[in-house]
């Protein structure tokens, strides 16, 4: 199991310095992986329900300045050796299907294969009119195409591809990404995402506290985990060609220690508790975990992520 940490994408933990010292410090520390999430414009008018919160409303916090998604994973990727890059995770249909797939796979080559692209289709209306992006009520279909396609282009040397939204044929494609093909892990909790994650997923990525699909005990989580291995065996798939991997917003005492099931709620607690909390997922067979450490500069997030790493991983 590797353990992921988010890479800030705005605010003062986001200038170069910044991050250069967290994505060189979290690999000195070993961790595995560093996340980076994905808005390219916040509207200042929304209507649209955030998922993640009980009231719907898209955190204040969240709404400031932001790096577009794949120009900080470069950034990141020229700044370190061995950590793995994940966007955590990219609309898809923020951004068109083609040139999506030609930067993906540059930032893959140019990293020396380190990079796994975590995908939505994406929940914020107001953000998707104002790129001008395909219609929102498709995004399901667009998402599904342009993976597709990407996947064409990525392993394919004459790739053709004929659909609804994406059509090519009699391109050249180089080079290719070092990885064949870059992992995709499909994030999301909903009945669609994880039909996507059956059908086109290399893993699954939810994060735990989505108030309408909690997966925030172990028993939920391992509910879902059985549910999406029968939604992969039914697209013709083997579950262990899907891997496991779990967003943590939130960790430790502060967190409630009862979930909505009344069982223990995972990553609450002492550091023991988060210890165990890992190794039951570990047995799941969960190939990655990856939590936000809190600090307000550089210095206080690697802290963070030295006593994560000293009192709870070393107890893994």
């Amino acid at each position: 199991m590797q353990i992921g940490f988010n890479m800030p994408s705005g605010g003062p933990l986001a200038t170069p310095e910044a991050m250069t010292r967290l994505a060189q410090g979290g690999e000195a520390l070993g961790f595995g992986y560093a996340t980076f999430s994905d808005h390219v414009v916040i509207p200042k008018d929304i209507q649209a329900k955030y998922p993640y919160t009980d009231t719907g409303e898209f955190p204040a916090s969240s709404r400031g300045e932001r790096h577009e998604q794949l120009t900080q994973v470069m950034f990141a990727a020229a700044k370190t050796e061995r950590l793995r890059l994940v966007t955590s995770v990219m609309v898809v249909p923020h951004r068109p299907a083609l040139l999506t797939a030609k930067i993906l796979s540059t930032i893959d080559y140019l990293s020396g294969g380190r990079l796994t692209v975590g995908i939505g289709a994406g929940w914020l209306r107001e953000e998707f009119e104002a790129l001008q992006a395909p219609d929102f009520a498709a995004r399901g279909k667009v998402t599904d195409e342009y993976i597709l396609a990407a996947r064409e282009l990525w392993t394919k040397e004459e790739p053709r591809f004929e659909g609804e939204f994406v059509r090519f044929a009699e391109i050249g494609f180089a080079p290719k990404p070092v990885q064949n093909p870059v992992p995709i892990w499909v994030g999301g909790e909903s009945g669609p995402a994880l039909r996507r994650a059956a059908r086109l997923g290399d893993g699954w990525y939810p994060i735990g506290t989505n108030p309408s699909f909690p997966l925030d005990s172990l028993p939920r989580y391992r509910a879902a985990i059985e549910k999406l291995h029968g939604l992969v065996r039914a697209a013709g798939r083997n579950p262990k060609g899907v891997a496991l991997a779990y967003r943590v917003q939130k960790y430790g005492p502060d967190v409630p220690a009862k979930a909505g099931d009344g069982e223990r709620r995972l990553f609450s607690g002492a550091p023991a508790e988060i210890a165990e909390d890992l190794r039951a997922l570990k047995a799941l067979g969960v190939a990655g975990v990856d939590l936000t450490f809190p600090g307000e500069t550089a210095e206080q997030a690697l802290g963070a992520m030295r006593a994560f790493r000293d009192d709870i991983l070393s107890k893994v």
